[in-house]
């Protein structure tokens, strides 16, 4: 029978993976509505105003799944983590405050007028709006992350009497890998967005949706993914770097060394063995780990035999690390196959649309891989030198953390299924209802008579 510990792990990974799901999409897809409200104000072009009615519907449902998922993660520090709050609360606390009271009352202050206000309040009120809640949005991860990186790499306190009290807000929060983790994941948001959109986007056309919007809103995204993916790989590569310098013991599990090395290889594939302190079925790349890393062809790599004991579980971080930057590799390659397909011929043949569909949530697989990564190899720590994860779990008996866990996954199984049924329903709905504005482009370039805007489905609110 698995333990409190155990289990009380696996509810809050369940959470968090459940959670994260929705911030991915809408911390960027706030910025691709800005993005396209401020076209159509500039343009007057209406197609810019479809492609914002149609995908401000999708931020809501996200964003509401998001809100509702986020609620019921702070519970946990009360009932299965009690420890972490009674150690760190003095800094996990008014981290959390802070978020409250400034993203979060920013989105819930503007997110009414996005909504509903565009026949309601002047045109320029409306656009103000829109961007205030893409900036809120944006700190509400600025928040979480400097909590998260602190717990990570945590800077500016003193401990008394076990207890952890703040004495440098400013180093708290701008620990050293505080600007590494935020700017990697505000990209990890932007593709995950542009991926979700472009599937979505294929999904319309190749369902016979012959309306321009579709088509400029993954024409948008593609462009966007494919100047993100390579500027992702770039920082990834800065985080890495500051990784190795603070977590060292991370970077061994990401790169499957056991014993401290010189030149050590990259490893393309492995079976780590924990059990036995080694790798079962390398491929690798001769030194090339070392070059990445110190930027030396015979650079030294710490072991995971430098840290017995205090060393995160290797095969999941190592594995996750291969999906992550596969995905990643992916995301690249077809974002410039599409885009060099947009130059050369204007638009993208049927069996690309059905990949771009297939890959609709590739973000999200390379966001859990890639929180897997941060998360599990911050283990056998809570807070890295602080406070261990045993020290800091609940006193409840086993049972009670088992029935709760299944409750949780019972209601995420079912919400994240109503989530993509619902967003593919609405994909379907807006290729038949009728348009809003009284003309609209075709795909062909001409316009299109269209019934009442009074009767209008898609884009109403």
């Amino acid at each position: 029978m698995l333990d409190a510990l155990i289990l009380s792990r696996i509810q809050f990974a369940a959470n968090i993976s459940f959670h994260i799901l929705f911030p991915t999409i809408t911390i960027a897809m706030c910025w691709f509505l800005v993005f396209f409200k401020i076209r159509h104000d500039m343009t007057g072009n209406p197609v810019w105003m479809r492609a914002y009615r149609f995908w401000v519907k999708v931020f809501a449902l996200s964003f509401a799944l998001g809100v509702v998922s986020g609620i019921t993660m702070s519970f946990q520090f009360g009932t299965n983590w009690p420890g972490f709050m009674e150690t760190v609360g003095n800094i996990a606390g008014p981290l959390l405050g802070y978020e409250v009271l400034t993203a979060f009352f920013l989105e819930a202050t503007f997110l009414g007028i996005m909504l509903f206000g565009i026949k309601r309040v002047p045109n320029k009120v409306h656009t103000f709006a829109t961007i205030l809640v893409a900036i809120g949005t944006s700190l509400s991860a600025f928040w979480i992350l400097a909590l998260d990186s602190w717990m990570q790499t945590p800077a500016g306190f003193e401990m008394r009497d076990g207890v952890a009290y703040p004495t440098d807000w400013f180093a708290i929060v701008f620990n050293p890998s505080f600007p590494y983790r935020l700017t990697h994941m505000l990209l990890a948001s932007g593709l995950t967005a542009s991926f979700f959109i472009a599937g979505i986007s294929a999904y319309r056309i190749l369902k016979g949706d012959t309306k321009k919007a579709p088509r400029l809103s993954l024409k948008v995204a593609l462009i966007v993914a494919a100047i993100l993916a390579p500027t992702q790989a770039l920082v990834g590569d800065f985080h890495g770097l500051n990784t190795l310098e603070h977590q060292p013991a991370k970077i061994a599990a990401i790169e499957g060394i056991w014993h401290t090395e010189r030149g050590a290889p990259l490893l393309l594939f492995a079976l780590p063995d924990q059990q036995n302190k080694t790798n079962h079925y390398e491929i690798g790349i001769p030194n090339l780990a070392s070059l990445i890393l110190t930027h030396k062809l015979d650079g030294e790599l710490k072991g995971l035999n430098e840290f017995e004991g205090e060393h995160p579980p290797v095969a999941p971080v190592f594995w996750s690390f291969r999906v992550m930057v596969g995905l990643g590799l992916l995301m690249l390659g077809l974002s410039w196959f599409a885009c060099y397909h947009f130059y050369r011929r204007k638009a993208l043949p049927a069996w690309l649309l059905k990949v771009f569909v297939a890959t609709t949530f590739s973000g999200w697989l390379a966001t859990l891989a890639g929180w897997y990564v941060t998360e599990i190899g911050r283990q056998p720590w809570l807070v890295t030198g602080i406070l261990k994860t045993q020290d800091a779990v609940t006193s409840l008996p086993p049972s009670k953390v088992g029935f709760s866990l299944t409750l949780y996954l019972i209601v995420y199984a079912f919400l994240l299924y109503a989530y993509i049924r619902t967003v593919f329903l609405m994909a379907r709905k807006a290729i038949k209802v009728e348009e809003f504005e009284t003309l609209e482009p075709q795909a062909d370039g001409n316009l299109s008579h269209v019934s009442n805007p009074q009767t209008t489905h898609e884009g109403s609110h």
